[in-house]
C-alpha cells in the first residue's frame, strides 16, 4: 500500500518517464533525501520503476524504446540536405586546442565528416563517428565505453557515465530525436538521456545541432530544456 507521497511520485514519474533525486527532493523539500531513496526502491520492488544512476525511470517507458526511433541507416538518409547546411553552420563554433564532444547521431556525422583536419581532441560517444574521424590524420579521438545501442551505433551506460566524469569538455556539439517547449529535448532511451545530460552539465558551451523535422516531436526521455543549451542550429534560419 503506497502513501500519499509515494503515489505523488509514481505518478511523476508516469508523466514525465523519469525523474532525478534532485527534482525529488524540489518537489518535497521537508522529506530527507533517504526517506526518498526507500520510496524509490519500494517502487522498483514492486516493478513500477527502475532506479538509475540519480533518479529512475518508469518501467513502462523502458519498453518503447525500440520503436521510437527508427534504426540509423533509415535515419542516415533522411532530411540529408538539412543535416549538411546545419553541418556546415557547425563548423564556426569547431575550435582548435578545444576539448569536444561530438555526440552519436547521423547530423553529428555530417559534422564529423566535414570537419578539417586538425589538432582537435574530440571525444564521443558515437563509434561511427569516431571511424569517420580516424580517417583524418591530426585530431585526438576519444571513444566512450559503454554498452552499444544497435539503433543508433553509440554506446551508453553507467560505464559512459564514468568515463565522462573524468573528462573535461569545453565544447558539446549534441543532437536530440525531438524538442517541443512543453518536454524540451527528449530521445528515446533512458541511458543514452542520462548520458547526454551529464555531458551538458560538464560542458562550457552546449551546441544542438537539430534539423526541423525534430520540432514537436516528444520522445519519452527528456536530457535538456531550451535553457540548457546556448545555441540551436537547425536549417534555413529556423529558430526555437
Amino acid at each position: 500500500m503506497h502513501n500519499e507521497r509515494q503515489e505523488h511520485i509514481l505518478d511523476l514519474i508516469d508523466s514525465k518517464g523519469s525523474i532525478t533525486l534532485g527534482e525529488l527532493e524540489e518537489t518535497f523539500p521537508n522529506v530527507s533525501s533517504m526517506t526518498l531513496r526507500r520510496d524509490l526502491i519500494l517502487l522498483e520492488n514492486e516493478q513500477h520503476i527502475i532506479r538509475t544512476k540519480g533518479g529512475a525511470v518508469s518501467s513502462s517507458r523502458i519498453n518503447i524504446q525500440s520503436r521510437d526511433e527508427p534504426i540509423y541507416s533509415f535515419r542516415e538518409l533522411e532530411n540529408m540536405g538539412a543535416k549538411k547546411e546545419i553541418a556546415m553552420k557547425a563548423l564556426r563554433y569547431v575550435e582548435r586546442g578545444r576539448s569536444m564532444y561530438l555526440d552519436s547521431g547521423s547530423t553529428l556525422m555530417c559534422l564529423a565528416k566535414v570537419m578539417e583536419d586538425e589538432a582537435y581532441t574530440i571525444i564521443t560517444s558515437g563509434l561511427n563517428i569516431a571511424v569517420e574521424l580516424l580517417k583524418k590524420q591530426k585530431p585526438s579521438v576519444i571513444s566512450l565505453g559503454g554498452s552499444v545501442n544497435r539503433n543508433t551505433i553509440s554506446v551508453s551506460g553507467p560505464e559512459s557515465i564514468e568515463h565522462m566524469s573524468r573528462i573535461n569538455i569545453d565544447i558539446a556539439f549534441m543532437s536530440a530525436s525531438g524538442y517541443s517547449e512543453e518536454n524540451g529535448f527528449t530521445v528515446s532511451n533512458v541511458f543514452e538521456s542520462e548520458l547526454k545530460r551529464s555531458i551538458i552539465k560538464k560542458a562550457k558551451k552546449v551546441i544542438m545541432l537539430m534539423d526541423s523535422s525534430k520540432i514537436d516531436k516528444i520522445l519519452a526521455f527528456t536530457f535538456a530544456s531550451r535553457s540548457d543549451v546556448d545555441v540551436v542550429i537547425l536549417e534555413n534560419d529556423t529558430e526555437l
